[in-house]
């Protein structure tokens, strides 16, 4: 199965972390917000610690419509999940605003064999320079949710491959709740 067989919108959330708290944010985020983003409607299948920046936390989240989108983050974000942790994570973030809205365009954001690298590349629109497992454009529809921001600064393309394709790719290493590892 893939990514496209389920969404047609697609988060890539980065967020910047003060020094040294990410695998706390990772351990409060694996334990506390997959499940019930699941079950509010999102399809998180990313979550990825960035070689490239140790104070970095990328992560994957996805959903069916920008309607469905609009409805799960009400739900979670409204929610007594967040409420209970939202201090506690916040608090390990200097910023969790780089945020891109996506549709796919190629491929389908499928699982890389066991120990296989995992690349992302942000560019501006281009067809990619190299072998890619998925390509994505930025979403132009308005952000139905306005309490979290997406940029607004693109269009961009996003490519994932096992390789980098490009300077700009980075490095994604799974943690233990990824689907894609």
């Amino acid at each position: 199965m893939t990514f496209s067989d389920f969404e047609t919108v697609l988060e890539l959330r980065r967020y910047t972390l003060h020094p040294g708290r990410r695998d706390e944010l990772i351990e409060l985020f694996e334990r506390e917000f997959v499940e019930p983003q699941e079950a509010a409607g999102a399809h998180l299948f990313g979550l990825f610690r960035s070689r490239a920046a140790p104070d970095e936390f990328v992560w994957l989240r996805g959903f069916r419509s920008m309607a469905g989108r609009k409805a799960a983050l009400e739900e979670f974000y409204f929610g007594p999940v967040w409420k209970e942790h939202r201090s506690a994570a916040n608090a390990t973030m200097i910023d969790s605003d780089d945020v891109l809205l996506l549709r796919p365009v190629a491929g389908g954001l499928t699982a890389p064999p066991p120990g296989a690298e995992l690349y992302v590349t942000v560019s501006p629109p281009a067809p990619p320079p190299g072998p890619v497992f998925a390509a994505f454009e930025t979403e132009p529809a308005e952000n139905t949710f306005p309490q979290l921001p997406v940029r607004t600064d693109g269009p961009f393309a996003v490519w994932f491959s096992r390789a980098p394709v490009s300077e700009a790719s980075v490095r994604l290493e799974p943690t233990s709740r990824s689907l894609l590892r």
